[in-house]
């Protein structure tokens, strides 16, 4: 049988994550200091008649940012357009877009640290003065001519704030950081979403999903529906703590939350490596994956659980790491860890 997923099943998945976004601020579970200082925001706005300050919202992915951005459209009572930073290739493509947009409307841009330099130029006018300067002609010739855009709402999402560029980000009237939810958090976020999809989901069996979820509410819905498929087939329907450890087991997410990908990591760090230090691109050859793929989607909460450090020689094991993996380090595994520097940005060697 092929494991190839389908178009079909993609946007099956997609149309289950639409519904089970919150519609409303006070819908939305967690980040609670982030949704006092939005509603501060959104409703003084509301009261001077006038569009909010632009938005930027930086975090880890699946922490809600795109839902936050589709509530703060709802909450205005205004359209919102959705697009992406890899998307606005051009000058042109941004010009077209804002053009657009009518008074009031959401503009979101989504990983909009990606965007193209020459786009987000115009786009500095675009937010400050809500014009933009369409450019007609080529060479000695070309002639600038402005056109002014209707007042707007642009909501700015990334993953890699650092990425932005100063200019781009002094012009965010307010920025949010979203932060890690807590297991507690996340039981709140699977019980309203098993209450949306029909699941029988027991406090114990909540409680097991979130506590592998890494602290990310996307992945903890995505753990749900895959427990509940297991919980139709092979227990009576009902999700509690034993069916949901027999369904993640199959799922191969440890206790943790550890993936597949997270433990070859692990594993070859510590057990080919003696617990590093080891460059990014040596571990990625041990692990047959893209060094950007180690760094980017497991080296992240390797290195937030306590598992691996980042130093300037390498990627270098924890104790901890070692006790997961149901092994005792070395002496000499333990003195390197000792004696490494931290290092935030971490070698690539």
């Amino acid at each position: 049988m092929s494991s190839e997923v389908t178009p079909e099943a993609e946007d099956d998945e997609r149309l289950v994550e639409a519904a089970l976004r919150p519609r409303r601020l006070d819908e939305f579970v967690g980040q609670e200091r982030v949704r006092e200082q939005l509603s501060l925001v959104l409703e003084s706005a509301k009261r001077r008649g006038r569009p909010p300050d632009h938005v930027l919202l930086s975090g880890a992915p699946g922490l809600g940012k795109t839902s936050l951005a589709m509530i703060i459209a709802a909450e205005l009572g205004t359209g919102i357009r959705v697009t992406s930073g890899p998307a606005i290739e051009r000058a042109g493509d941004l010009a077209a877009l804002v053009s657009s947009l009518v008074e009031g409307e959401v503009l979101f841009i989504d990983e909009i640290h990606r965007v193209a330099r020459p786009a987000e130029e115009l786009l500095y006018v675009a937010m400050e003065d809500f014009r933009v300067d369409v450019i007609v002609g080529k060479g000695p010739g070309a002639t600038a001519i402005p056109l002014d855009v209707a007042p707007f709402t642009l909501v700015g999402a990334t993953t890699r704030s650092g990425l932005l560029t100063g200019p781009l980000r002094d012009r965010f009237g307010f920025t949010a950081h979203m932060e890690p939810y807590t297991p507690e958090e996340l039981e709140r976020v699977l019980t309203r979403s098993a209450g949306l999809l029909g699941v029988d989901l027991r406090p114990d069996g909540a409680a097991e999903i979130a506590g592998r979820s890494r602290g990310t509410p996307r992945i903890a819905n995505r753990l749900l529906r895959r427990v509940r498929d297991f919980s139709e087939v092979r227990a009576d329907g009902i999700v509690t703590r034993s069916v949901a450890r027999a369904a993640l087991e199959v799922y191969d997410v440890d206790e943790l939350g550890l993936d597949r990908l997270d433990r070859a990591v692990l594993e070859a760090l510590v057990k080919r490596f003696g617990g590093g230090p080891v460059g990014l691109s040596t571990l990625a050859v041990a692990v047959s994956e893209e060094p950007e793929t180690v760094e980017e989607v497991a080296e992240p909460f390797l290195v937030r659980t306590g598992l691996v450090i980042r130093t300037p020689r390498g990627r270098v094991a924890t104790p901890a790491a070692w006790a997961h993996l149901g092994l005792s380090p070395d002496r000499s595994a333990l003195r390197q860890v000792d004696a490494l520097p931290f290092d935030v940005g971490g070698a690539t060697a």
